[in-house]
């Protein structure tokens, strides 16, 4: 009779080990191998033979295309951010930083549906089913016909919700906390996390419900566990945002059914989550018109235009090693922009310590920003306040060229509409809106929009000593 074989997994990246080791080789992290039964595969274990498949039609790429049936929650944010609605028998995986909101944004979710005569059940496998009943209180939510169990085991969760009428919602929260009789593992490791999601899956998958499920996140940001589990769901959403700020914002990372690259902004209150349908309003509402080094950023996430202040602080150090600190921006891009400005614009930044902020606590990942951390640069550095009416975008490449982005008749739009009257954008662009050329000003490369701000601080002075 063969040996039973053992296998050694990392709990963080998912690796297989053939021996049990301190470091993980895929992921370099200490002390997170453990050794774990494999789950078996096709004609695996002694006295198994290859069970024989059965062919399967094939069709063509051409034929009728149905659209997806979508279930909207009437949280217009959430709808936005999934695509239109939770697609039916279709996965969702939620993650975030503990105590962000992301269950107090279910617990919302499925109150509006249970409004509107949907079955929803919320499986708790963190609370008691009296904290839950506090939060729903809280919220307003206690009135609602949401179902509420707290569970763990996952063949009881499938039996309680295989019961009764079809469920049109399933909560489960969170995916670390189940644990299944067929993996002989701790709740939270690979097996019993990649066990649980499939069979929650499968449930919904054979019944047309949507399945909901609640993920822990890492130190580094990213959902706990390994990364198959993001594989096997159709949608990945992570609820973000800063402690010291009352937005949280809900990004899709990965959509099946929908546009992979949307966002739904929230602000937090003492009565749950509140949809903010303007985030240009909130990222712009303490901003300081004549602070040098400030600058407004026209941004695009998905198809919705956001605007953001740029703030940079740009001060003489007395370190062998000037210090750069960048909060809500790509560390290394700042490198590169400063790189450029000494290279091509003679913008000496070398025995400078830079500090750059997004406003809010907002992320921008976009390389659109370019032009606007170049701007707050220049002007903190030359004490100069930007003009309080403008906006600006564009990409900067490495010969200090000032390359175009797409959409710039919505970043245009989105700036007349809160007031600015003004941008700087790359001359190269298109899709401007008719009529209104002679208001924006067009950058073909770096030096020039540098020179420009440069003009723009002497007529001020000028205009200052004249009066």
């Amino acid at each position: 009779m063969a040996k039973a074989k053992t296998q050694f997994v990392c709990q963080n990246c998912g690796t297989v080990h053939t021996r049990w080791a301190g470091k993980c080789e895929g992921c370099g992290e200490w002390n997170t191998i453990v050794e774990e039964d494999p789950m078996g595969g096709i004609g695996s274990g002694p006295g198994k033979t290859p069970k024989k498949g059965r062919p399967v039609t094939l069709t063509s790429l051409s034929g009728e295309i149905e659209e997806a049936p979508r279930i909207p929650t009437g949280m217009s944010e959430l709808d936005r951010a999934t695509g239109g609605g939770f697609v039916r028998g279709s996965a969702v995986l939620i993650g975030g930083d503990p105590g962000i909101g992301k269950s107090t944004l279910l617990m919302q979710a499925a109150a509006a549906l249970s409004r509107q005569g949907h079955r929803v059940i919320y499986v708790s496998g963190e609370e008691a089913v009296a904290q839950v009943r506090l939060r729903a209180q809280r919220l307003g939510a206690a009135e609602t016909d949401v179902l509420l169990a707290a569970e763990t085991n996952v063949e009881d969760i499938l039996a309680t919700i295989s019961e009764g009428k079809r469920p049109d919602l399933v909560i489960i929260d969170s995916i670390q906390t189940l644990w299944s009789d067929t993996a002989d593992s701790a709740p939270g490791t690979v097996t019993q996390v990649r066990t649980g999601v499939q069979a929650m899956i499968r449930f919904a998958k054979q019944t047309g419900a949507t399945m909901v499920l609640v993920g822990h996140v890492t130190k580094e940001g990213q959902i706990a566990g390994p990364r198959v589990v993001e594989h096997m769901v159709d949608a990945v959403l992570y609820f973000e945002g800063d402690r010291g700020h009352h937005y949280r914002i809900l990004r899709t990372v990965k959509n099946r059914f929908g546009p992979t690259d949307e966002i739904g902004v929230f602000e937090m209150s003492d009565r749950g989550l509140r949809e903010v349908s303007n985030p240009s309003e909130l990222f712009l509402g303490e901003r300081n018109e004549k602070s040098p080094g400030a600058a407004v950023f026209a941004g695009m996430e998905g198809t919705r235009p956001v605007l953001v202040e740029v703030q940079a602080l740009v001060a003489a150090t007395s370190l062998g090693t000037p210090r750069r600190a960048v909060v809500g921006w790509d560390s290394s891009r700042l490198a590169m922009i400063l790189a450029v400005l000494e290279a091509h614009c003679g913008v000496k930044l070398g025995q400078h310590d830079v500090y750059l902020n997004i406003a809010g606590g907002y992320r921008i990942s976009e390389p659109a920003a370019d032009m606007a951390i170049a701007s707050a640069l220049v002007s903190s550095l030359a004490g100069l306040a930007l003009p309080a009416d403008c906006v600006y975008f564009g990409e900067i490449s490495l010969s200090g060229a000032v390359r175009p982005v797409s959409q710039t008749a919505q970043r245009l739009k989105e700036a007349e509409k809160l007031g600015f009257s003004t941008a700087f954008l790359p001359s190269a662009s298109a899709e401007l809106p008719k009529g209104s050329r002679g208001r924006w000003t067009e950058i073909e490369s770096l030096p020039d929009l540098v020179a420009r701000i440069a003009g723009s601080g002497n007529r001020f002075r000028q205009a200052e000593e004249d009066e």
